[in-house]
């Protein structure tokens, strides 16, 4: 057994391993498409390249609208203001601060709802009981790739005559009822960020079948400009590069193999965490196309014997970046927490979730190899519980 970094050991890994490090495509296909871009000098726009993009992307997602945006972000704001909610729209807390920022940047109140503690997606149960007079909209969260009970948020949002949308920032590529995600809800919003295992560099898409709603977006994302030199509404600056779509062109050629690189590191952590007291990867359904883009465990203190952040502070001091998602939740950071600091009484099983959970690195970066040596540091620490308290505690 070697001696662990924080007991005076060396670090297991020289350089860090991080959650969400780049995956990237086949360079010579990339740049081919850059002199395209170069060629063409078309560097925005809608250019050609973002063009094809936005066709590769709706003939893959199964969707007859999907318009690639700048970032996932300003593609809330879009698809929020374009479905015409105001007031208040229900949301979880355990996601990114993005989804509530999109809403409150715009006068919207976010309303924090409650978790199904086995999906850690919105229950629409608790969606029901926050409804009020002033609720026009849901914004439901697919998380880790796995998606929101889609037939129940439908329900109620058919049931209030609310609008009914998708932060789907985690699962591009992703399955739900044999269909892909994109066509759920009044519209879908995917991340293209950097950190996802499908980028753009920087980017996202709005998807949706709406041909009304398709046609808003459109103009909302292009200044409100209808034509040439026509504005008929409010809009902004939400359009996608060339180099970006260059970039999105170039790793959907890669796609399958990411996803497999994704799903191999995933059966490598379920073997090397078989064994572990207290240490539960979140259930997948084997049934749905998946992503595999995130590895989470749940920490149980009770049978590790050790807190999730002090497996944490354990792993960081190996160089291994594991992180805690969505920690401490969006109701306990600013501006939420002073609008509503009794928040979290309404929000159990959020709570309870975020102390628990933990995301290990996984992607192209990342082989079986180091799988085993960060299965062996959590294993090592775990046996090391008490010295490592009393280290904490000294």
């Amino acid at each position: 057994m070697r001696q662990l970094a924080l007991l005076g050991g060396e670090p297991a890994f020289a350089a860090p391993l991080h959650v969400g490090c780049p995956n990237i495509g086949d360079r010579e296909r990339f740049f081919a498409y850059a002199n395209r871009m170069f060629d063409n000098r078309w560097l925005t726009n809608s250019g050609p390249l973002v063009q094809e993009f936005e066709r590769e992307l709706c003939r893959f997602l199964g969707v007859k609208h999907c318009i690639p945006v700048c970032n996932a972000t300003v593609g809330l704001e879009i698809a929020i203001r374009a479905l015409g909610m105001q007031g208040e729209v229900i949301v979880p807390s355990f996601t990114f601060i993005a989804t509530a920022h999109a809403l409150q940047w715009q006068g919207i109140t976010p309303v924090f709802a409650d978790i199904d503690p086995q999906t850690h997606t919105l229950d629409p149960r608790a969606v029901e009981s926050c409804i009020t007079s002033r609720t026009t909209g849901i914004v439901g969260v697919h998380l880790w790739g796995q998606p929101c009970d889609v037939d129940g948020l439908r329900n109620v949002a058919e049931r209030h005559n609310l609008k009914l949308l998708y932060d789907a920032a985690h699962a591009f590529g992703c399955g739900c009822r044999g269909r892909m995600l994109g066509g759920f809800g009044d519209a879908e919003v995917f991340s293209f960020h950097a950190t996802k295992f499908f980028n753009t560099f920087e980017g996202g898409a709005i998807a949706t079948r709406n041909d009304g709603l398709a046609a808003r977006i459109r103009r909302m994302a292009n200044f409100g400009f209808r034509g040439y030199d026509q504005v008929d509404r409010l809009g902004t600056n939400g359009k996608m590069s060339e180099a970006s779509a260059a970039m999105g062109l170039t790793n959907l050629a890669s796609l399958d193999d990411f996803i497999a690189i994704n799903r191999r590191n995933l059966l490598a952590y379920r073997r090397v965490l078989a064994d572990l007291p207290g240490l539960t990867l979140i259930a997948r359904d084997s049934a749905e196309r998946d992503n595999f883009q995130y590895v989470i465990v749940e920490v149980n203190r009770q049978k590790t014997e050790l807190s999730r952040d002090a497996l944490l502070h354990v792993l960081h001091a190996e160089n291994v970046l594991a992180r805690r998602y969505f920690w401490p939740g969006c109701h306990r950071q600013e501006p939420y927490r002073t609008m509503d600091p009794d928040a979290g009484r309404r929000l159990p099983r959020t709570e309870a979730v975020a102390e628990r959970v933990l995301a290990l690195p996984t992607g192209t970066a990342v082989g079986e190899q180091e799988i085993e040596i960060i299965g062996g540091i959590l294993r090592d620490a775990i046996a090391n519980a008490d010295e490592l308290r009393r280290k904490e505690s000294e």
